[in-house]
Parts: C-alpha cells; sequence; structure tokens
C-alpha cells in the first residue's frame, strides 16, 4: 500500500473572523481600486478613448468573473472539498494536478483565438459603434483587447490557486491578491502612458502585466501548503469530469449579474459618448461594498457549506446560511441607503476634474443611484448562491437566471428611453431583486433552508436605523452644487465627516435597539 502524503490540515475557523479577514484585505483593495479609478478618471476622463478602454477591459473582465470567479469556483471548491474529506492525499493531489492542466490548456485556447477574433468580439459587445460607423472607437478597442484578452488566462489560474488556499481557510493571500491589478493600473498611466503615442493603451499594458503577476504572487503561497499543482491535462479524471458537468449551467446561472451588467455596456454604446463610462464609475462605487461584504460571504461561506454538506450536517447547513443571509441585511442595507443619498457626493469627491466635469458627475450620480437600490440584492445572491452549489446543484439556479435575465432585457427595453443610461442601472437591480427572491424561494420550498428565530426583530431595527441614518446623510449632503464648487481637500474632508456622522447613527439606533455586536459572531439567531 502506497505511503500517505501529508496534507496540511485546516481548523474551523469562526465565520465571522473568516469574513473580517476577507473583509479587511477586500477593503484595502477596492480603497485602492478607488485610487486607481481616480488616476484614470483625472489622466484620462470621460470621453470616447476611455470608452474603448473599458469595452477591452470588461470584455476578458466579465469572462473571468463567469469561468474564474463564477462557473469554475462554484463547482471547483464543493468537489475539491469532498476530496479533501474523503479522499486519500494522493487522490487529492493528482485531481489539484489535473485541474490545473485542463484548466490552462482550454484557457490557453479560449484567448488565443479571443485574440485572432478581437474586431467580431469588439464589433458584439459594442455594436452601437458598428451601427455609428465609429471606427476609431472600434480599432482603438480591437487593439486593446488584443492586449488585455490574455489576462483571462492567468487571473483565472490565480483563481484556481485561491480556490485551494480558501478550501484550507487561507483567505488572507487571494484577498489581498486584487491589489496588484490596481497597483498595475495605476503605475501605467502615470508614467507609461505619457510615452505611449496613444496614452490609453497603456492602460491595457497594465492589465496583462496584472495577471501575469497576480498569478506569480499565489505560487510561493501553494507552495508552502506543499500544493503546488504539476499541470497535467486529463479530461478523463474523474473529478476533473464532474467540475465540467457543474460548470455547464453554472455558467450561466452564477453570473447573470455581470450578463445584465454587460447587457448595460452593449445597449449604452448606443447612447451619447461618456454613458459607457458614467456606467463604469457608478458600478465601481456600487462594487465597493458589494466586494467587501458580498463577494466575502460568498468566499467564505461556499467551502464552509461544502463542509457540512459533506459531513451531512443540515441543522448547521441553515444556521451558516441563516448568519450570511443576517450579514447581508445589517451591512448591506445601510451600505446602499447610503451609497444613494451619498451618490452625488462620492464621484464628485472622487472624480470630478477639468476632464470629469460637473456634467459628468451628474450622470453618474444617475446610475449610481439606479446600482444603489439594487445592492442588497446583489449581496443576497452572493450568500444564497452556494446554498445551492454546496449540494453541486447547478440546474435550480440555471432556472432561475433565465428568468432575471429575461426580465432584465425587458426592463432594458423600457427604461432606455425614458432613463437613458440610468434605466440600465435601474433594470439590472430589479432583475436582480427577482433572481434574489427566487433563488431564496427555492430553498425553502426544497426544505434546504429554514430560517431561524428573530428575523422580524431584526428586520424592524435595521430599517430604523437606515432611516435614521438618511435623514443624517440627507440633512449633510445638502446642494450637489456645493460640492461642485468646493476643493479637492474640502470635499474629502467633508464627505469622510458625513460617512462617519451616518455610520455612528445606524450603528448607534442599532445598539439602543438592543443589537449587539456579539450577536454578529454567531450563526444562530441574532
Amino acid at each position: 500500500m502506497p505511503a500517505r502524503i501529508p496534507v496540511p490540515e485546516n481548523r474551523p475557523l469562526s465565520l465571522f473572523r473568516s469574513l473580517s479577514t476577507v473583509g479587511v484585505f477586500t477593503l484595502g483593495s477596492r480603497i485602492l481600486g478607488f485610487v486607481r479609478d481616480l488616476v484614470l478618471a483625472h489622466v484620462f476622463g470621460a470621453n470616447a478613448m476611455t470608452d474603448a478602454f473599458f469595452v477591452a477591459f470588461k470584455i476578458p473582465n466579465f469572462l473571468r468573473r463567469l469561468f474564474a470567479e463564477g462557473a469554475f469556483a462554484t463547482a471547483f471548491v464543493p468537489v475539491l472539498t469532498e476530496y479533501k474529506s474523503n479522499r486519500d492525499p494522493r487522490e487529492l493531489r493528482e485531481f489539484i494536478d489535473h485541474v490545473a492542466g485542463t484548466l490552462g490548456l482550454v484557457l490557453l485556447v479560449v484567448s488565443l483565438l479571443g485574440m485572432v477574433a478581437a474586431p467580431l468580439v469588439v464589433g458584439l459587445f459594442a455594436f452601437g459603434w458598428v451601427m455609428d460607423g465609429a471606427t476609431e472607437k472600434l480599432d482603438l478597442a480591437t487593439q486593446m483587447l488584443r492586449l488585455t484578452f490574455p489576462y483571462l488566462l492567468f487571473i483565472s489560474l490565480t483563481a484556481f490557486a485561491g480556490g485551494i488556499m480558501n478550501a484550507w481557510n487561507r483567505f488572507a493571500v487571494p484577498a489581498f491578491t486584487p491589489v496588484l491589478l490596481n497597483l498595475s493600473l495605476i503605475g501605467c498611466a502615470l508614467w507609461l502612458a505619457p510615452l505611449m503615442e496613444q496614452p490609453v493603451t497603456a492602460l491595457a499594458w497594465g492589465v496583462l502585466i496584472a495577471g501575469i503577476t497576480q498569478f506569480v504572487f499565489q505560487l510561493p503561497f501553494l507552495h508552502r501548503l506543499d500544493l503546488l499543482p504539476r499541470p497535467r491535462p486529463h479530461l478523463g479524471d474523474p473529478g476533473v469530469r464532474r467540475i465540467l458537468k457543474l460548470m455547464v449551467p453554472a455558467l450561466f446561472a452564477v453570473s447573470v449579474t455581470q450578463i445584465n451588467l454587460l447587457l448595460d455596456t452593449v445597449l449604452a454604446s448606443t447612447l451619447v459618448s461618456g454613458s459607457i463610462s458614467w456606467l463604469y464609475y457608478s458600478d465601481r462605487l456600487m462594487e465597493f461594498p458589494l466586494g467587501v461584504l458580498g463577494v466575502g460571504l460568498g468566499t467564505v461561506l461556499l467551502p464552509r457549506l461544502s463542509r457540512e454538506q459533506a459531513e451531512q450536517d443540515p441543522g448547521e447547513f441553515d444556521r451558516t446560511l441563516d448568519w450570511g443571509l443576517r450579514m447581508a441585511l445589517v451591512f448591506g442595507l445601510p451600505a446602499a441607503v447610503g451609497l444613494g443619498v451619498l451618490a452625488g457626493p462620492i464621484i464628485s469627491t472622487l472624480f470630478q476634474s477639468e476632464v470629469f466635469t460637473p456634467h459628468d458627475v451628474g450622470m453618474a450620480r444617475l446610475s449610481l443611484m439606479a446600482y444603489a437600490s439594487g445592492l442588497l440584492a446583489f449581496i443576497f445572491i452572493k450568500v444564497l448562491a452556494p446554498g445551492y452549489y454546496a449540494r453541486q446543484d447547478t440546474r435550480t439556479p440555471v432556472r432561475i437566471g433565465v428568468i432575471a435575465m429575461v426580465a432584465n432585457m425587458v426592463l432594458n427595453l423600457v427604461l432606455i428611453f425614458p432613463l437613458k443610461h440610468a434605466g440600465l442601472a435601474l433594470a439590472t437591480s430589479l432583475a436582480a431583486y427577482l433572481n434574489a427572491w427566487l433563488l431564496w424561494r427555492g430553498l425553502v420550498k426544497a426544505g434546504r433552508y429554514t430560517a431561524m428565530q428573530g428575523w422580524s426583530g431584526l428586520v424592524a431595527k435595521v430599517l430604523l436605523a437606515c432611516a435614521g441614518m438618511a435623514l443624517v446623510l440627507s440633512w449633510g449632503a445638502g446642494e450637489l452644487d456645493s460640492w461642485f464648487e468646493a476643493g479637492h481637500g474640502s470635499r474629502a474632508l467633508r464627505l469622510g465627516g458625513w460617512i462617519l456622522a451616518g455610520g455612528s447613527a445606524y450603528f448607534g439606533i442599532l445598539i439602543a435597539t438592543g443589537l449587539r455586536p456579539a450577536m454578529l459572531r454567531r450563526s444562530g439567531g441574532v
């Protein structure tokens, strides 16, 4: 009998501690992401050239979320957890090697095809430019897409490495890694762009550099766990076949939100120049709390729920999922309210400049308010989807995703005419609520989730606290014109002060109504 190969053990961590670890590093990455967007807005503004870059970046970024952080992660982590819990360490290592080789080979082929077919891909995702004969934007976006498309290969392998570390409760390194993308884009915008014939193409180089750097950065940490894979393509491996089987429906279901956001870009290409950029900057601001809380919750919950499913512990499964939903409500709803009320001041403070004008601020404010209205739904989706994927059920979310997708397309066509780009953002938010509600209803009807006691009291406390916070922020925000006229430093101090005041009001009311911080660390009732 072959000797057993030791595999590092991982001790179950507190869910709140794990979420805090992911949240802190993600928060740092998102803050640096704001610095990145501030630099991009001040250096390049919002115009046809930035529209071209955002299309070239959004396509591989969309595929990254679809494959790496979407379908692959939801299929890979549960199967990996099952191997870790029930298989010999040698089988586990072979499984990791085969997944690495197969994933790498498929992504290499896809990346090469994407680079060759770049003109067709750009025309597909920005057909409004084709209709308008905007050849300059099409050519520039095509040129940059050929640089950004390989990002999909490297960042997907980075997600593969991160999935392994998350399964071993090593959350910090994968959460920190996105910082490298922000540093790369900032550096290229400030130092490489002045050297380029077309300055905005420096950002495409920054994306490619970031993908390579993030992948290489993860490798020493996998080696430290003695889990560094030796890639060997093997489509016949049972574990690989199971992942592929789970990925097919999950490709759509787990990424409905991203598909909806991409549809916004496609339709926005038919609107006035700057519309894509306004949607981009407002989407980036919405993704700050979504990344810190929603992605953090999804990252922490999937391996925990997968383990509880593998151990056949439905009681703990219910409590873990219930804890995730409560955390989403307690932190997600005030984030949505604050983002909506302070939309104009936030955009003015971060992005207003000579090239990002008050008009741009006003337009981006409208779409940010629309996105903010759906933030809670986006976070709920991140919590509810692992409830299906941990049980290796990818078919039900597909059906739900199709319904939400159709609803979003209909709402897009209805709302784009009266509300322009803001209508696209609002349609995405409304479709997200439908998606979240159907996911929740499906788990309840199938007997896969039973709510713990105390929900009615918690909802009442959170709503009351959000109302108080909204009153404070509305009074503090004042007229948007006053923010246009203030200097950068004055805007930043004023915004920071009112965010602190709003947060203090929210948590002060929660504590006054009986909610204690210690309650958030339990996976039972609040």
